[in-house]
């Protein structure tokens, strides 16, 4: 596999397992507005977009969530992940080859970034990331849409098609192909959605030691 230039880390479900977690809470928000969803639901439908998308996506179906739910939304994360977070299993392993290999790297999330903040900070991986955080929230349209990823590679001064991007999701794996990026697509996770990720264009992988071979800094 060619060396990339450029590392573009998705942050939910690729660096911290936070998406059980964040997804229960959504479940329980969406059902208190009226609107019927399951965990796994959740976990297949609308993993991976900001939450001003996943509004914007019940709203269509008929299903008013509210002006102030997204705000509810980001006002209850340090409650959600006040127990703590866990690392991906494995990822500061590729974190370190990709730093032995002095490769660029930075996050792209759909997350804004005081979310980022919370839950890399509680996982101690932050010292990794400052000044690199990329978030929907500085760009027009969210994943599923090109536009955070081509919005971190021209920040970090890199072309499109020399970066990869690392995701879980079939909405970020959407996205990275989008933007002409080749995007590894992490389901090692068991409610990951293969065929999804599949069709979207991810290469699938199901274990972060197998990652940094796949980018080709081993």
């Amino acid at each position: 596999m060619t060396r990339p230039d450029l590392v573009i880390f998705d942050c939910d479900g690729v660096l911290v397992d936070t998406e059980t977690l964040a997804n229960r809470h959504l479940v329980k928000m969406l059902n208190a507005s009226g609107y019927g969803i399951t965990f796994e639901q959740a976990r297949k439908n609308l993993c991976g977009m900001p939450m001003r998308a996943v509004k914007e996506k019940v709203e269509a179906e008929g299903h008013r969530l509210g002006e102030d739910f997204v705000d509810r939304w980001y006002q209850a994360i340090p409650i959600i992940f006040e127990g703590g977070v866990e690392t991906i299993p494995h990822i500061e392993t590729v974190i370190s080859a990709v730093k032995r290999a002095d490769v660029p790297y930075c996050v792209a999330s759909s997350a804004n970034v005081e979310k980022m903040h919370i839950t890399l900070g509680k996982t101690g991986l932050i010292a990794h990331f400052e000044g690199v955080l990329y978030s929907a929230s500085m760009v027009p349209r969210g994943k599923p849409f090109p536009d955070l990823f081509l919005h971190a590679a021209r920040e970090m001064g890199v072309e499109p098609a020399q970066a990869v991007v690392i995701e879980d999701s079939v909405a970020g794996t959407t996205a990275g192909t989008a933007a002409g990026m080749r995007v590894f697509s992490y389901c090692g996770d068991e409610h990951a959605d293969h065929e999804g990720l599949a069709a979207a264009g991810g290469i699938l992988f199901d274990d972060m030691r197998k990652l940094p071979a796949l980018l080709g800094i081993a």
